[in-house]
């Protein structure tokens, strides 16, 4: 399999850095005051903007399986209505009838080429338009063209869903604000994948809690000591910064046995975890075989969503197949539950006054490239 230019200097640093007995670092320490996660203002601050004016990845494409296809989703504070139209494309609305407000419907997929909201029937079709509402004429001249579905920004790129979750004046340039990881996104043919495991957790813990657990590799062997420790160099990464994205190349121990081979023959999926973060609240996690989206959703200052698919390359033709994948899966519970016990703990310490703020460390380089892009975005400085 060919590599890109990217994937060959991340090898050639972290081939370095296992000769050296280094790793990347950033210049300085971040300081992150305590308040990030107890502040309910600063909390309403970041679902305002974070959440709102940003685009969210909010499925894979073969959750729409065809047209007349569509799924909702209330989990960002907006209810929304994704579909695929007759003509493939996919579209974004707020699940709400124009007429009363009632939910067009509470299923959480399903196929139609109409929606009725249940109180009055006013009639939707998947492109958004009014078509029919009973005893017209009691409304008199009203403009059925003005009364459609109120539409969000929606795109399909690289097999994901992707919305903006308000309306707004303002442009989105998906493809613009996606560019700096495009290259690798597009490598990973995830448009071919089929979904194998989706699930979603409530969590008692701040959202940047849940978020900090993959923007670093340090904790690896504490946390993971009898897991995903084994399974990576301990706290040796490469990081590019992506801005507002990262990506985080996390080494597997075999990666040294690359030093012996021509770079034309080096193999980079083999060889590595790759953590991409797509701000603000998304990871794309590529394992050697397979790929995990992870979205992070705050529903309180101290209590967040988090929401994973596990994205295989085909579904499973055989019971070793189905083994294979279930062992993945399990492995990948567990891990995260590693991740999230502590999280929980730390939620609960935090108003004990222990500690006023974190140290980020040198090594912890996601947590400060994050912190930035969302300190950027939250002053105005850094916008779509």
């Amino acid at each position: 399999m060919s590599i890109s230019p990217e994937e060959t200097q991340i090898i050639k640093s972290i081939l370095q850095h296992c000769e050296d007995g280094t790793t990347d670092m950033q210049p300085e320490l971040m300081r992150n005051p305590v308040t990030t996660y107890t502040d309910p203002e600063i909390n309403a601050r970041e679902i305002e903007t974070l959440f709102r004016k940003f685009p969210i990845i909010m499925g894979h494409s073969k959750q729409l399986p065809d047209a007349s296809s569509y799924i909702t989703n209330d989990e960002l504070g907006v209810p929304l209505l994704i579909t695929r139209n007759k003509d493939g494309q996919v579209k974004a609305f707020m699940n709400v009838c124009r007429h009363r407000g009632a939910r067009l419907t509470d299923s959480p997929c399903g196929h139609a080429k109409t929606l009725s909201c249940p109180y009055h029937k006013w009639t939707y079709d998947l492109d958004g338009n009014l078509r029919g509402l009973p005893h017209a004429a009691g409304f008199g001249d009203i403009n059925k063209q003005e009364l459609g579905l109120v539409e969000l920004p929606a795109f399909e790129r690289f097999g994901l869903i992707w919305v903006r979750p308000s309306v707004s004046d303002e442009p989105l340039d998906l493809d613009a604000w996606i560019a700096p990881m495009s290259e690798q996104f597009q490598s990973l043919d995830l448009e071919d994948h089929v979904v194998y495991r989706e699930w979603s957790l409530d969590r008692k813990m701040n959202w940047h809690l849940a978020l900090e657990g993959f923007q670093e590799s340090y904790h690896f062997c504490g946390a993971h000591e009898h897991t995903a420790c084994a399974g990576y160099l301990d706290n040796q990464s490469i990081w590019l910064d992506k801005y507002p994205h990262v990506r985080h190349a996390v080494p597997l121990p075999k990666v040294v046995d690359l030093k012996d081979q021509d770079p034309d023959n080096w193999d980079y999926r083999g060889n590595f975890l790759t953590q991409n973060y797509v701000f603000p609240c998304n990871y794309i996690q590529v394992m050697t075989d397979h790929v995990y989206i992870h979205t992070i959703i705050p529903t309180g200052v101290d209590s967040c969503i988090f929401k994973c698919i596990m994205l295989i390359p085909e579904a499973p033709k055989t019971e070793k197949a189905e083994k294979y994948w279930q062992k993945n899966y399990d492995v990948i519970r567990t891990v995260f539950n590693e991740d999230f016990e502590i999280g929980e703990s730390i939620q609960k310490g935090l108003n004990a006054g222990a500690n006023n703020e974190f140290l980020f460390g040198r090594y912890e380089i996601g947590l400060q490239l994050g912190t930035k892009a969302i300190h950027d975005a939250l002053e105005g400085r850094l916008t779509t």
